[in-house]
């Protein structure tokens, strides 16, 4: 028995569609709290264990294999699921911040961007690291350049500020360890959100 009914017609069922539904939604579910718990726990001492992780989120690690058959699947998709959240922050910052007060905000995600960032890319392959960053720097660009073009339009941020500018002022931020992050992060963002504030007559 397949679980799915059909009717005379050969149509599924709006039951057996629901049913399908939450399987999926399930998996998504898992999906999430899988990389959640990656998230947290690549951070900890020691190698990422994939039974750990799946100790964390409480499911089985058979589940956790379907998603991820390896640790460096799992990192992977940590990382880029990061940037994706990252990206995202963007346009709902602009939409219930001014431009300016949205980078500043924006800022304050890349620094626990950076430390995933961090994490990850001292766990997986020089190569992998390497072809992250470079399709990483894309879509993060295209953010930067998004808040900055909106700053621009306020007259705000300076006319001359690029997206590759702030690209490369930030690239430290992934260089610092905890305590050094914990303690210069905020002020020299708060420092760089200056330096992009638009000059007053």
């Amino acid at each position: 028995m397949s679980g799915y009914t059909e009717d005379h017609s050969g149509h599924v069922s709006v039951s057996a569609k629901s049913s399908g539904g939450t399987r999926r939604a399930d998996a998504q579910r898992n999906r999430e709290r899988i990389l959640q718990a990656a998230r947290d726990l690549v951070h900890e001492p020691g190698e990422l264990k994939l039974n750990a992780v799946a100790k964390a989120c409480g499911i089985g690690q058979g589940t956790l294999y379907r998603h991820f058959p390896t640790r460096e699947d799992l990192l992977v998709e940590v990382y880029r699921h990061e940037v994706e959240e990252l990206v995202a922050a963007a346009p709902r910052l602009l939409a219930t911040h001014q431009p300016l007060d949205a980078l500043a905000a924006w800022f304050d995600r890349v620094a626990a961007y950076a430390r995933v960032k961090r994490d990850v890319f001292a766990a997986v392959e020089a190569a992998t690291w390497r072809d992250l960053a470079a399709h990483s720097l894309g879509p993060i660009g295209e953010a930067v350049e998004l808040l900055l073009a909106a700053g621009r339009s306020a007259g705000s941020v300076r006319a001359d500020a690029e997206a590759r500018d702030v690209i490369v002022l930030i690239s430290w931020l992934s260089r610092l360890d905890d305590a050094e992050l914990d303690a210069r992060g905020p002020r020299l963002l708060s420092i760089l959100v200056d330096g992009l504030r638009a000059h007053r007559p």
